[in-house]
């Protein structure tokens, strides 16, 4: 269904075609604002959800921090529990070359 233009043979544009015309135009620019605003209120919606996924990563990134942290401590740790049995399994060893 096409819509063909009519045509006239009036030299102006009469008051009532001109209202109606008017009253197109602002159906189509109502059209327009609506989803301009549809958009909009979607847009608004992916704002708060990267708001909200931005806050769980830094949370996250906060968790990850510590948990290294206390890795560390804990290899730290490790690292001189081992030192003190290698000096032990050594004072063991030249105890028992004493004994022989």
């Amino acid at each position: 269904m096409k819509k063909g233009v009519k045509k006239t043979t009036e030299k102006y544009v009469t008051m009532p075609a001109f209202e109606k015309s008017m009253v197109n135009i602002a159906h189509a620019f109502e059209k327009v604002d609506d989803r301009f605003r549809k958009i909009e209120e979607r847009l608004d919606r992916h704002e708060q959800i990267l708001e909200q996924i931005i806050k769980e990563l830094r949370i996250l990134s906060e968790g990850q921090k510590e948990i290294k942290k206390s890795i560390l401590n804990l290899e730290i740790g490790l690292s001189k529990y081992d030192r003190k049995l290698e000096d032990l399994v050594a004072r063991v060893e030249r105890l028992e070359m004493k004994i022989k």
